[in-house]
């Protein structure tokens, strides 16, 4: 973390002083209960994994599609933490499968299930294949995966959503937008907190991560230089996770609060301070010719960069956490803001969006206008914004 704060724009971790006041509640609840934890093995999953690990729950059993990913997570901690007395267990298994439905109902004996797998990317919109996918992973995945938590008795749900809800303007944050919607309905059944937060600075597939990539295989650096985020660390994320998890009411959303030690950032600037700190200076190139061809033989402490603005669909323009008519608590904690749901939704109009998913998959034909065209349905004011171009269209 001591790297990744002054990349971006901050001093200090953000959460601490409320980790610190919270420590001795959240250390007595974390060692006397049972957790699994979905989707663990990607970024913000593994740092939710160590905060438990950490803490010494009675079982830890992490699920994750990636294999290579899990074993990584497990020398990790095995290297770093060692090891505890508890039932700490990974499996590689495809939460939607009839694999994973055979796991829990070989034991599904939890307290607390946290599910942070998602198809995050904004370039998922691309095509129509790959939506249909992520409607599956952020949605029926979340709500089949509540189902079984109610069934078997789990006493609490959480699952990541995105700042990108608020007020979506891609179809990641739209599905996220209309994923929260089922958790409200399920709410009802059983205890569900979530969280929105900001860009995980260099997490797997983010375009930070991608410098990494990028210095490693001697290739120039490119990030549009007319769009600022806000960022946490990966380790922020695993706490904000966790903090909302174990004292978040039902239906409450946890988000970081905006102030000073939190602020927009923009990824040129980025790219800048990240080269800066690994002894390069950024030469900035005209155009991705010059850059690719100066990437081969960089002058010497120099390194290409390249610097656009964004033009591709799905970007937003600014970040939020929450709407103007969302009710907030912003006193509980001093860095983690509260937004404060009533029970609202329409059962009708979910069981019409899975009625409509059903019926594309049994004809096997859905384009991408027809899934845009059924979230606007269910989010009238849905701000979705088609430029025709696509990140997987740029260096």
């Amino acid at each position: 973390m001591s790297t990744i704060l002054p990349l971006i724009g901050r001093q200090h971790a953000l959460f601490t002083s409320d980790i610190l006041a919270s420590e001795e509640r959240l250390s007595k609840e974390v060692s006397g209960s049972r957790f699994l934890v979905l989707g663990g093995a990607g970024s913000i999953g593994q740092a939710v994994t160590k905060e438990i690990f950490k803490r010494h729950p009675k079982k830890l059993h992490v699920v994750d599609i990636s294999e290579n990913n899990l074993v990584e997570l497990v020398r990790d901690i095995r290297s770093s933490m060692g090891y505890i007395e508890g039932d700490f267990q990974t499996f590689a298994l495809d939460i939607g499968s009839v694999e994973y439905d055979a796991f829990i109902q070989s034991d599904g004996q939890y307290d607390y299930v946290l599910n942070l797998s998602a198809l995050k990317h904004v370039r998922s919109e691309k095509d129509p294949f790959t939506l249909m996918r992520m409607v599956d992973v952020n949605i029926f995945n979340t709500d089949k995966t509540i189902r079984q938590a109610i069934e078997r008795g789990v006493k609490k749900y959480f699952c990541v959503s995105t700042d990108k809800a608020a007020n979506p303007v891609n179809m990641m944050g739209a599905s996220k937008r209309i994923m929260e919607m089922f958790l409200m309905r399920r709410s009802e059944q059983i205890a569900i907190s979530t969280a929105r937060f900001a860009n995980v600075a260099f997490s797997d597939g983010s375009l930070l991560h991608g410098f990494n990539q990028r210095l490693q295989k001697h290739q120039p650096i490119v990030a549009p230089n007319d769009i600022r985020r806000y960022f946490v660390t990966p380790e922020e994320s695993g706490e904000l996770c966790l903090m909302s998890c174990i004292f978040g009411d039902n239906r409450d959303i946890f988000f970081p609060k905006l102030s000073e030690s939190l602020h927009l950032v923009s990824f040129a600037d980025i790219a800048v301070s990240y080269l800066r700190q690994r002894g390069y200076e950024a030469l900035v190139c005209k155009n991705e010719e010059e850059a690719r061809a100066l990437a081969k033989v960089p002058p010497e402490g120099k390194w290409p960069c390249l610097f656009t603005t964004s033009d591709t669909t799905g970007e937003k323009d600014i970040e939020e956490f929450f709407t103007a008519n969302e009710q907030l608590d912003m006193q509980r904690f001093e860095h983690l803001g509260i937004i404060k749901n009533d029970l609202d939704y329409v059962s009708e109009t979910l069981l019409m969006f899975e009625r409509e998913i059903d019926r594309m998959k049994a004809e096997l034909s859905w384009t991408k206008d027809d899934l845009v065209a059924l979230f606007h349905q269910i989010l009238p004011d849905f701000g979705h914004r088609e430029t025709g171009k696509y990140l997987d269209g740029k260096m």
